[in-house]
Formats: C-alpha cells, sequence, structure tokens
C-alpha cells in the first residue's frame, strides 16, 4: 500500500479490540504510525494518523494534537493529527481524517482573514516542502503546513458569542464572565449583545488552561499588544460568525493564538476548527438549554455521561462515538465551505 515505508498499522475490528500488526517493506524510510479502523461497511477502510515519526528533521513539539518538526532556522512543520483530546487528556484511539478537517478548515479561514492579519503559511503542498519531506506525501498531504517559525503570545485569545460552557458556570455564581459584568436573567446558550474577549494563560500539555482578567493579560504582553489583539480576535470572530450564520452554523465561541515574527503580529496554529471552537447548528437553536453541536463537545458530552473523571488514562473510544465523532467533523467542514473534504 504505501512503498519504500516500514510502518505499524493498528487494526481494528472492533474499536475495543486491537492489535499491533507490523508491515515491513525492504526500503525503510518512513516512521509514521497509522490506524485503520475497520466499520461495519467493509467497502470503507479509513486511516488515521496517530502520530507522526519523521527522522529527517527534530521533533521539537508533540501537543495534544499536532505533533512540530523544527525544519530550519525561520521554519517549522506543523502536522495535524487524528488525536483527539478532551478535558486536556489524550485519548488513546483516533478519530479517523480528523486532522485533515482541522487543517483544512484552518485554512480556509485564514485564506478569509488575511486581509485583517497575516498569518504563519509558507507551504500546504507537500511537493512544494523540502525534497526530504516528500516521500512522506501520503501521510502529510492535507494534515500538514510548512509554516514560518514565529514566537508564541504567552496568552490564548477567547472570544465567547453565547454564554455557555465554563462561562455559564461563572456567570450563574457571580453574574461575570472572566470580569466581564452581564445582565441578569440571561439564558444557557443565549447570544451575548457584545462579543466577549476574556484571554486566558497558556498551559503544558496535560494541566488546564486558566482564565485571566485583561490587566493581567496586559501585565503579561504590555497594555497596547493586549488592545491589539483583543481588536484582531473580536473582529475576527465577527466575520467568522457572521459568514458561518449564512451557512446555519452558530459559533458560540472560540480561541486564537498569535505571534511575533520579529515586530511584526501574525495569526498562527489552528483557527476557527471544531477543536478550538463551539460550532451549533441554527436549525433547532434555542436558548435556556445546551445545545447540539458539529465539534467536540459531543465527544465531551459523551465522556460526561460514563463518569470519565478528567484524568489519564482515558477509556478507549466505542466505534459508534467514533464514528458519529467523524461525522460532526465532516459535517462542519462540508457547511463552513461548500464542499465535501476529499479523502
Amino acid at each position: 500500500m504505501f512503498p519504500n515505508m516500514a510502518t505499524k498499522l493498528r487494526v481494528w475490528h472492533d474499536w475495543k479490540d486491537w492489535k499491533l500488526t507490523p508491515a515491513a517493506s525492504s526500503a525503510a524510510t518512513s516512521n509514521i504510525t497509522l490506524s485503520i479502523p475497520l466499520y461495519t461497511n467493509q467497502r470503507e477502510r479509513l486511516m488515521a494518523v496517530l502520530e507522526t515519526k519523521i527522522t529527517e528533521y527534530p521533533l521539537v513539539s508533540k501537543g495534544k494534537v499536532r505533533d512540530i518538526y523544527e525544519i530550519d532556522e525561520t521554519s517549522l512543520l506543523l502536522v495535524t493529527t487524528d488525536r483527539i483530546s478532551a478535558f486536556d487528556v489524550v485519548m488513546p484511539d483516533p478519530i479517523a481524517d480528523k486532522g485533515k478537517v482541522l487543517n483544512q478548515i484552518t485554512l480556509f479561514w485564514m485564506d478569509m482573514m488575511k486581509d485583517l492579519v497575516p498569518n504563519h503559511i509558507i507551504a500546504t503542498n507537500v511537493d512544494d516542502y523540502p525534497e526530504p519531506l516528500h516521500k512522506y506525501k501520503t501521510e502529510l498531504q492535507d494534515r500538514s503546513v510548512l509554516v514560518k517559525k514565529a514566537k508564541p503570545l504567552p496568552i490564548e485569545c477567547i472570544v465567547r458569542g453565547f454564554i455557555t460552557g465554563s462561562g455559564w458556570k461563572d456567570y450563574q455564581k457571580t453574574g461575570e464572565v472572566c470580569g466581564h459584568k452581564l445582565p441578569a436573567n440571561l439564558q444557557e446558550s443565549e447570544m451575548l449583545e457584545t462579543a466577549l474577549f476574556t484571554p486566558s494563560t497558556k498551559a503544558e500539555l496535560g494541566d488546564h488552561d486558566e482564565n485571566i482578567s485583561l490587566d493581567q493579560a496586559a501585565g503579561l504582553i504590555g497594555e497596547e499588544m493586549m488592545r491589539k489583539v483583543e481588536k484582531l480576535a473580536l473582529d475576527i470572530y465577527t466575520r467568522a460568525r457572521d459568514y458561518a450564520k449564512k451557512r446555519g452554523i452558530l459559533i458560540a465561541d472560540t480561541k486564537f493564538e498569535f505571534g511575533m515574527l520579529g515586530d511584526e503580529l501574525i495569526l498562527i496554529d489552528e483557527v476557527l476548527t471544531p477543536d478550538s471552537s463551539r460550532f451549533w447548528p441554527m436549525d433547532g437553536y434555542k436558548p435556556g438549554q445546551s445545545q447540539p453541536s458539529f465539534d467536540k463537545q459531543y465527544f465531551r458530552d459523551w465522556l460526561v455521561e460514563i463518569g470519565f473523571n478528567k484524568q489519564p488514562p482515558a477509556p478507549s473510544i466505542p466505534e459508534d462515538i467514533a464514528a458519529q465523532t467523524r461525522a460532526n467533523y465532516m459535517e462542519a467542514y462540508k457547511l463552513l465551505t461548500g464542499s465535501e473534504l476529499e479523502i
């Protein structure tokens, strides 16, 4: 299937019953760890990338979802795998094609927002990457980007357009969300009159981000920079919210990351994806209750229902939960872009 490769395959006949099966090759050149869930419909075999092991370049970061390699002093390779995390815990099983969805949605939004803020993209086609990466094209295409190496700001730039999640819990207790005083008698999932910029810290893998005040954010990056990213984050969110609404999606909240490239502020990481945002279908939206979603809230809800304690080790993902989660990601892509994701 993959010439000139030595690959480890995790083969599922059931998501709870898997085994490692080696696939040898005479010319071992790749160490990408892959997974092939075998669904009930045997005509459809979906391949998932759990992690990458590209030997030609150093792996400088392995996050919850992304593997990052240093190409040279000025550029990085970002690979969006099919790992899925919830409550800051990485699950043991993948969601097939999830990484491609996240990467392609990010590219879609970055292109739409390029007149508001430059971004870190250098290349998106593996053929345009450095030659040593070309042999990994099967695994990297559509789920990776070559980017400029920026210095990330030490805050997450969160924008809340509807009151939900942790914001709803805080409002019930204090009448505020991250220091923003809100009107009385708001309902869960209600749209806010004005979207809120609510920054947070960036936690290490396994730790939790913490909401911080605007004053605290200014203490980390300076008042002028804080106001600049506040305006950018709100402008990007507003444009995306208005576009998505026309496509039948409500963007309840999201988070952005910005970085410095010399003296220039640029948009980095992922943008308005089902992992970094809450996407709700407009059809059937009703304040006063939680909403169905196209993001991984469905997956989080399943974990809550089974009593997951939000600590490792994480449970295995049943086939039906994995399939529905994948379907949610694919539907979000289709609704936002107007096209099917090519697999």
